[in-house]
């Protein structure tokens, strides 16, 4: 929506691709949002309007001062960084993604057609930036095609190490599991034993 606003104060030529593919992106959200608020938990819905409200009021707060604190150029510049600043944050997040990859030696959190997509997507947004010679389309772009080259070299890496990982995963907590309860055992045998000796020797076959 930031996006559609920015579009919205840069000159018609310009702004026509910038208007109509957030458009539509929008359109799809929405639809996206709608259909997991239909079908997800109680719980699940409160906690995504309490982030829809935030997103909104934000997107509104945003509105306001611009509209009101900046004029002209200045305003199209204020809302460009704005936009640039929210596009970082959005290429950044699967970074946490990127060192559980690393960790694991597998790819199974980071779906191939995503990361591609992604890449593409940053790399068409990147030339058309540049194309307009708009740094604030261009700028955040150039993070996305580097975060985008570097979730295709670990795919590249680890695409074969899926279920080795989740094997060795298994096993390592197996071999725990089983440890703990070999230690479990252990304790209750000395624990009956001592509980034994303090009632007296222990009656042999013999002696009975």
């Amino acid at each position: 929506m930031l996006w559609l606003y920015y579009a919205s104060l840069k000159s018609e030529s310009t702004a026509f691709l910038l208007i109509t593919v957030n458009s539509v992106g929008c359109a799809i959200e929405t639809i996206y949002i709608a259909l997991y608020l239909a079908y997800a938990p109680k719980q699940a819905r409160m906690m995504t309007g309490t982030l829809l409200l935030l997103n909104f009021g934000g997107y509104c707060s945003i509105l306001l001062l611009s509209h009101f604190l900046a004029k002209g150029s200045a305003r199209v510049q204020l809302v460009g960084w704005i936009c640039v600043a929210l596009s970082v944050a959005v290429f950044a997040a699967p970074l946490s993604v990127i060192r559980m990859v690393i960790r694991t030696k597998s790819v199974e959190f980071l779906p191939f057609s995503l990361s591609f997509f992604l890449m593409l997507s940053a790399v068409t947004w990147l030339l058309y930036g540049l194309f307009l010679k708009d740094l604030y389309v261009a700028g955040p772009n150039v993070l996305g095609v580097i975060f985008g080259v570097l979730q295709m070299a670990l795919h590249a890496i680890y695409r074969k190490g899926n279920t080795i990982a989740m094997e060795e995963e298994e096993n390592d907590t197996s071999v725990g599991k089983l440890s703990s309860d070999i230690q479990s055992c252990n304790g209750h045998a000395f624990m009956i034993f001592i509980e034994a000796s303090d009632k007296g020797p222990v009656a042999t076959p013999s002696e009975v």
